[in-house]
């Protein structure tokens, strides 16, 4: 928690600044993120809410994103990480809506990707999609890298949308 800390509270500085706020929505990070942006005090004036969307039940009780919306589609996807953050920005009316999903390890997950493969996204007046690979199956410290660059992934795209 201690090296999200810093990520964390730059981006809180700039949405209180902004009056703007946040929704997450993670999987394969646990709750790291949302656990991250919470720590900051004041947390209250950007953080409208967060989920642990880790089933397709929960992915529809918690986004309310319908078995129809995913034809198409597969979780730990590029793809099913915009429609997330999408999702939960419009269910939470935030500014920003941020997602994270994929496969922490040991191993991968039944849609093949690798353990340490995870897709992020960013969506509000910019939108930013990635895949991040980190090569092991170490699921403790994947969950960190996944959280961390969500994180680092949120504050580039505050920063780009500075420039915008």
């Amino acid at each position: 928690m201690q090296t999200l800390l810093p990520l964390a509270e730059d981006i809180a500085r700039k949405l209180k600044a902004r009056g703007e706020t946040v929704a997450v929505a993670e999987s394969s990070a646990g709750g790291l993120v949302a656990a991250a942006l919470l720590a900051v005090p004041g947390a209250s004036a950007y953080f409208l809410g967060g989920a642990v969307v880790y089933t397709r039940q929960a992915r529809g009780a918690l986004v309310g994103i319908t078995d129809a919306e995913m034809k198409g589609l597969r979780s730990s996807s590029e793809p099913y990480a915009a429609l997330l953050a999408r999702s939960m920005r419009h269910r939470h009316n935030a500014t920003w809506g941020l997602s994270e999903t994929g496969a922490a390890g040991p191993s991968g997950n039944r849609y093949g990707d690798a353990a340490g493969h995870t897709c992020i996204a960013v969506t509000g007046s910019v939108e930013r999609v990635l895949t991040l690979e980190t090569g092991h199956g170490d699921r403790v410290a994947n969950m960190r890298a996944f959280a961390a660059k969500a994180l680092e992934t949120f504050a580039e795209v505050l920063a780009a949308a500075d420039r915008t």
